[in-house]
């Protein structure tokens, strides 16, 4: 849910020159979603505090999430972080996958993962500084990218797939487990343009315990090929062909 629109074009009242630089134009929206939206709306009662909780939220991006943790960063009671995570989801701007737990044949993670609705909106409010790698921050926007197209194509064209992630306690992941009629499928995202044989760990581990499953894993590289039964595929070839792939 984009915030309250201005204007006769709903341009939010941003400067022109925001307008043709995307990192200026997602922090005003940023800005302009919690002026506008929140504050006019009364849906907290301290702006700053929600966003402080913003940032602390970003570092939990595309990560199982502890509301605790969150709490400590942003110096917030666990009640009022609760409170807002469900805010976010309530304005659509934020989801919770479940770990996919269905006749589960290991011990499995409890905590869902975290996800702001936009890639771009996720890296206008993450902070950066010369303790943040930028690998960790673009993977997890990477992987956010890819949770957009799934939604996206799940919602349009009523696939009627639930979402989830996959991680044992042992550590073994699988980023996004898409559940329904149609089969299961699932995906794991690596941003490096090789891939390294632990990279295939979890989705092997998911086909031992569901042979069902049809496996991608979407990477930063460019040659496309077979692995054990997974699909190793280019990320801009994922995109193109993710449609395809969830309709069967």
């Amino acid at each position: 849910m984009p915030p309250r629109q201005s204007g006769r074009n709903g341009d939010l009242h941003l400067p022109l020159q925001d307008r043709h630089d995307p990192a200026a134009y997602l922090r005003s929206y940023v800005g302009t979603f919690l002026r506008e939206e929140v504050r006019q709306e009364a849906l907290v009662r301290n702006i700053g505090n929600f966003g402080r909780f913003l940032e602390a939220a970003s570092f939990s991006q595309a990560a199982q999430l502890s509301m605790q943790a969150v709490a400590t960063d942003c110096g917030l009671p666990a009640k009022t972080v609760q409170s807002h995570f469900e805010l976010l989801e309530d304005l659509l701007l934020a989801v919770r996958l479940p770990v996919f737990t269905r006749r589960a044949q290991r011990a499995l993670a409890q905590h869902p993962k975290f996800y702001l609705f936009d890639a771009g909106v996720y890296r206008a409010i993450r902070p950066r500084g010369p303790l943040d790698s930028p690998a960790e921050i673009e993977g997890a926007a990477l992987e956010t990218l890819l949770l957009q197209e799934i939604l996206a194509h799940n919602s349009a064209a009523n696939l009627g797939y639930r979402l989830h992630y996959w991680r044992t306690r042992a550590g073994l992941e699988v980023d996004f487990v898409a559940y329904g009629e149609r089969g299961l499928l699932a995906f794991e995202v690596k941003r490096a343009d090789k891939v390294r044989p632990s990279d295939l760990a979890g989705l092997r581990a998911l086909q031992q315990d569901y042979p069902m499953a049809k496996p991608w894993l979407i990477y930063g590289g460019a040659v496309r090929y077979v692995v054990d039964g997974v699909q190793v595929v280019p990320f801009e070839d994922a995109v193109r062909e993710l449609g395809g792939w969830l309709a069967g």
